[in-house]
């Protein structure tokens, strides 16, 4: 049977070892438990810090096309307004002359009748006093009588002369009637020729001192 040699050296550096890792181990533990490890780590070695870089990626896009080119329309000047005043023919339904012969010209208006009056011709009239009635005289009758006659061109009264207002006594008014046959007028005219005209006149009776 052989013997078993035993190294004593062997033994005891490997217990060393081994009692030092454990040690080491409680120790770690220990560390961990009281927070002193971390703080260890922090100060030997900071943590880490990453920056994340995005990478752009530039893709190659084709340039944009040109903007398109804009036509513009043409420019159309209108015309210019041109007004022509044309005299507007008559509407009429009336059957026009269309032939060349001249119109014949209407005649000038013939001039105004110039007209004036009969008036008594006092040189060649009695007077009134010479047909005075006498017993009007004596009863003091006086009066106007309206006293209607036509005359001729030549001044004659033509016709009985008529009362047309009375005087108010009948004596008076035959007297009027009377006087007036005998009267000369200047007979009244058209445009200065002599005609025939009726007018009134008024015979007046007054009786004088």
């Amino acid at each position: 049977m052989a013997a078993y040699a035993h190294d004593s050296g062997f033994f005891s550096r490997r217990a060393i070892a081994f009692i030092a890792i454990v040690v080491l181990h409680g120790l770690l533990i220990w560390g961990f438990s009281t927070g002193l490890a971390t703080r260890v780590l922090d100060v030997i070695a900071p943590p880490i810090q990453t920056d994340i870089v995005q990478e752009v990626q530039k893709r190659d896009e084709p340039p944009p096309p040109p903007p398109p080119k804009m036509e513009r329309p043409p420019v159309e000047v209108p015309p210019p307004d041109v007004a022509i005043n044309l005299p507007a023919e008559p509407s009429t339904t009336a059957i026009t002359n269309v032939t060349d012969k001249p119109q014949p010209v209407a005649p000038p208006p013939p001039p105004p009748v110039v007209k004036v009056g009969a008036r008594l011709d006092t040189k060649h009239s009695p007077s009134t006093d010479d047909y005075y009635p006498a017993t009007s005289r004596r009863l003091n009758e006086q009066g106007t009588a309206t006293v209607a006659v036509c005359i001729a061109p030549d001044g004659h009264v033509t016709g009985d002369p008529k009362i047309q207002r009375s005087s108010g006594s009948a004596r008076l008014d035959e007297a009027a009637a009377k006087w007036a046959t005998k009267a000369r007028w200047a007979p009244a005219t058209e445009n200065g020729r002599a005609v025939e005209s009726c007018a009134a006149f008024n015979v007046k009776f007054v009786l004088t001192e």
